[in-house]
């Protein structure tokens, strides 16, 4: 909800595709930045109460940004300064977060648990996305922000429900020992690296589409909004749906197969909607994408999950945050600075098709993720 509000604020402001770029950049760059000490941080202390203050952080950001809106004392620049506020909260929280989930679950439900916290996630979004619309329509963006600030209430609550919890072990070494062990883990992992390569190519190169979504809504399409709204819901319902198809599938086999074959069709799928002039066959095309979305990053997250040692998790999984993360505002920031320069549907389009030519290298020169 705030992210859809926050984008066409920011756009209604500045006029400025590169200020949209520029704020997805801030809100992401912390993530690129800071995770790695989050992970260590995470392996080192209880990780509930990292998530709780990241929790926090968020909230009064979302409150203080619907004051500043409220009172119409809000700017460009106080949008991204409280971004890349969340973001730094994200980056501490991330690892956090996704190193205690193995903590929830048996190992064989480790797919099926990633697969059903990216449908919570995204439909979710689906969700934040209708009633986003209708407050940015009906109400306007103050309450789209003060009601993600109430949304954090229940997170907050839930995390101190929550019965498990992580015993550090003590350590002596230094925080830089730490992170050298945690990357050394990495390297001697076979196929590790190549994953984490493939997280950061796939956001770097598929998320500016989400993030370009009120271009094409209001430059391409000439809606306003309420297109904003649809193509968001639909990319939303795309991502649960492929993350329903994932969890039903269960602990499927060739996960790496899987991962690099829906990588082609994402592809295939940003191209076409990059350059699509009808908005029904958009929306068809921005379904498809979300379907193979979910699905690439549940396969790959599930293969990093399952190769990992839980008292590595935290550092582990930092190192992929800041691939996975990381590649958003480099994306958004080089398209941002590209679509002035070549049109919006030339970039994505060239996106997309990177993306097809990475899957089939993956598939056919490097076979390490393909045998997994």
């Amino acid at each position: 909800m705030q992210k859809l509000a926050q984008s066409w604020l920011v756009l209604s402001i500045s006029n400025s595709p590169f200020l949209l770029g520029l704020d997805a950049f801030l809100g992401e760059i912390p993530i690129f930045l800071f995770s790695l000490v989050g992970g260590v941080v995470a392996d080192r202390v209880e990780r509930r109460r990292i998530l709780l203050a990241s929790q926090y952080v968020q909230m009064s950001c979302a409150f203080l940004l619907a004051i500043l809106a409220g009172f119409e004392l809000v700017r460009v620049w106080h949008i991204m300064t409280l971004s890349f506020i969340v973001g730094l909260a994200q980056a501490f929280g991330g690892p956090a977060y996704q190193a205690l989930i193995p903590m929830l679950v048996e190992k064989e439900d480790l797919p099926n648990a990633i697969a059903l916290n990216s449908i919570q996630f995204n439909l979710a979004r689906v969700i934040g996305a209708v009633l986003g619309g209708v407050a940015l329509t009906q109400l306007g963006a103050v309450w789209c922000f003060a009601l993600n600030g109430v949304s954090f209430v229940a997170v907050i609550v839930s995390l101190y429900l929550l019965n498990v919890k992580f015993v550090p072990v003590k350590t002596m070494e230094t925080m830089y020992t730490s992170l050298k062990q945690g990357l050394k883990f990495i390297r001697h992992q076979g196929a590790m690296e190549s994953l984490i390569a493939l997280a950061f190519c796939m956001t770097a190169l598929a998320i500016p589409m989400i993030t370009f979504l009120p271009v094409f809504a209001k430059d391409v399409f000439r809606g306003g909004p309420s297109t904003f709204t649809l193509f968001l819901s639909v990319a939303g319902a795309g991502s649960v749906t492929g993350a329903l198809a994932v969890a039903a599938l269960g602990n499927l086999q060739h996960k790496g197969l899987v991962a690099l074959s829906m990588l082609i069709c994402l592809g295939a799928g940003i191209a076409g909607f990059a350059l699509s002039k009808s908005l029904i066959l958009s929306c068809v095309l921005l379904f498809l994408s979300g379907v193979s979305l979910i699905a690439v990053f549940t396969t790959i997250s599930s293969l990093v999950q399952l190769i990992t040692a839980n008292e590595m998790r935290g550092r582990v999984m930092s190192v992929y945050n800041v691939a996975f993360r990381g590649g958003v505002p480099i994306g958004s920031l080089l398209t941002g600075w590209l679509v002035p320069m070549y049109s919006a549907p030339s970039v994505l389009a060239l996106n997309g098709l990177m993306l097809v030519l990475l899957g089939g290298c993956f598939l056919l020169l490097n076979r390490r993720v393909a045998a997994l």
